[in-house]
């Protein structure tokens, strides 16, 4: 069977639990060997040393990253005492600290966190700065401005606190962009006894969560794979319309349909017997095509 072919009867989402020791990247190339699809895509890059949910995108379904839920929560374990050059347990240790903190202090702490703050991304990222990676800078030993950047933390609060290693489990629900590893810098800064990220696991991406997510040591072949994919429809959070033939037809093409009761600028998911055909958006009295998945 072609690819193309196995793209098309495969459209959808996994909702993949990362291993540590993996990039995403990799999770990407070895379900593009195990299905032999190319057109395979992740939605939130999530660091080597770190696991958790890391939703897949299969087939055309890639072109449905834009519209997902982008919110994320996280389980971090930070170590206080240290700071190292990347705020992770990966870098180089740059200082060292006697103090020790209390689970007083921790949650006090914390509170500062809340709402939208400004956070400087670790140098150790791969945010770019004048065309290069920041992480590129960092290697050369280059002196590069990094700007703050504003994320939004919904909810941070402290789940464990081992005293005696000074090591605190926090549990982080936040905005897409924001570095886990800058707010155990910075929490560890605040505590004025340094603190980088020890290890992390992500509960949560948009409407995928860690209890429902599959591991990829699980995923041995393509029957897996289709057996455990999850039709967009599932959890796409937009207003639906169910197209009669004749409509369908006209979204085939490309033309747009009438707009029967949904909102100015309304993202519409365009459906035919069950499947996504298209996704429009509303323009007054009309419903504006803007991509189409299935072929003529």
């Amino acid at each position: 069977m072609t690819d193309d072919k196995n793209a098309i009867s495969m459209f959808g989402f996994l909702n993949i639990y990362k291993p540590k020791g993996m990039t995403s990247h990799d999770v990407v190339a070895q379900l593009r060997r195990i299905t032999k699809i190319k057109q395979i895509g992740h939605t939130g890059t999530l660091d080597p040393f770190a696991v958790g949910v890391l939703p897949v995108c299969i087939g055309k379904a890639t072109r449905l990253i834009e519209y997902l839920k982008d919110d994320k929560e996280y389980l971090a374990t930070v170590q206080f005492g240290k700071t190292t050059d990347s705020y992770d347990l990966d870098g180089n240790v740059v200082s060292t600290f006697d103090k020790k903190v209390s689970i007083e202090e921790i949650k006090s702490a914390l509170k500062s966190f809340e709402g939208e703050i400004e956070q400087l991304p670790p140098i150790y990222s791969a945010i770019k700065v004048n065309g290069k990676k920041l992480y590129e800078y960092a290697r050369k030993g280059e002196d590069v401005e990094i700007k703050p950047r504003k994320v939004f933390i919904s909810k941070i609060e402290l789940k464990d606190f081992d005293e005696s290693a000074q090591s605190a489990k926090v549990l982080v629900a936040c905005s897409k962009g924001t570095y886990i590893r800058s707010i155990a810098h910075d929490l560890g800064q605040s505590l004025g006894c340094g603190g980088y990220l020890n290890s992390l696991e992500r509960t949560k991406a948009g409407e995928f969560l860690s209890e429902h997510s599959i591991k990829l040591e699980d995923i041995s072949d393509k029957s897996i794979v289709g057996s455990n994919i999850i039709n967009p429809l599932d959890i796409l959070d937009f207003p639906k319309y169910e197209m009669n033939e004749i409509e369908a037809e006209r979204v085939l093409h490309g033309i747009s349909l009438q707009n029967k009761g949904f909102k100015d600028s309304d993202i519409v998911i365009l459906i035919y017997s069950g499947r996504i055909y298209a996704v429009g958006i509303t323009e007054k009295n009309k419903i504006i095509v803007k991509k189409v998945f299935e072929v003529l």
